[in-house]
């Protein structure tokens, strides 16, 4: 366009979308009440683990943890780990709330915005033991594909995040994306694909199985699961 601002910026592409998803009157109530205790608020500051955990121990980062159930059973199992979870959904994050609060776990806290924006401003570079993705919206019509969050830049913003010898987990029930993520693993320096699993819900692989795998399940759809190492490049 003649008129168009040549110094505006582009809109940047998002891997979700925002759901207005109805809360329910408990999850509202955890929302104001427990995020105080669980929750980290977005700032363009890089974090501080041991203060925020009040403790040093190896940190795990899952992304789109949907309704929490499967992120506080893993809080629960490995004390000896601390979890940091994102998710954008407030009906997710309420029920996550809840979860924790039952649970009495003092080893999670929760981060409500973008990924991509908290691991650029947020995660100190080296810092994470490991990270999880399971079941992204896998934007299945082509026209969409370039929302989906795996792409070479994510990777190498999770490699740089990661500790030496960490580990990125992905898990999909989507055929097409299953075949999307085989060629970025391939064409990458930065992971090296150490265990990779193709089942029918059975064989999850170092995860609990999740509200979206079970979804997946139920549509007829087989289960992908990969282990990728940080690659050492010294």
């Amino acid at each position: 366009m003649a008129n168009q601002d040549p110094t505006r910026q582009r809109r940047p592409i998002r891997s979700f979308v925002r759901r207005t998803g109805r809360l329910t009157s408990s999850q509202k109530r955890a929302l104001d009440e427990l995020w105080p205790r669980y929750g980290v608020e977005f700032t363009p500051r890089l974090l501080d683990f041991t203060a925020l955990f009040e403790r040093c121990a190896p940190v795990v980062l899952e992304i789109g943890f949907g309704n929490g159930e499967t992120l506080v059973q893993q809080a629960v199992e490995n004390p000896e780990f601390d979890y940091l979870g994102i998710e954008v959904h407030e009906p997710g994050l309420g029920h996550c709330l809840i979860a924790a609060q039952d649970a009495g776990i003092s080893n999670l806290r929760l981060i409500a915005a973008d990924a991509v924006d908290v691991l650029h401003q947020q995660i100190p570079p080296t810092s994470l033991r490991r990270i999880n993705l399971y079941f992204p919206d896998p934007w299945p019509k082509k026209r969409h594909h370039k929302r989906r969050i795996l792409q070479p830049p994510f990777l190498n913003l999770c490699a740089d995040r990661l500790e030496a010898g960490g580990s990125l987990h992905i898990a999909t029930d989507w055929a097409n994306y299953a075949a999307h993520i085989e060629e970025l693993l391939a064409a990458s320096d930065r992971f090296v694909c150490s265990s990779r699993r193709e089942h029918d819900g059975d064989q999850p692989l170092d995860r609990p199985m999740t509200k979206f795998e079970r979804r997946g399940l139920r549509q007829g759809h087989r289960i992908w699961d990969w282990r990728c190492d940080k690659a050492d490049l010294s």
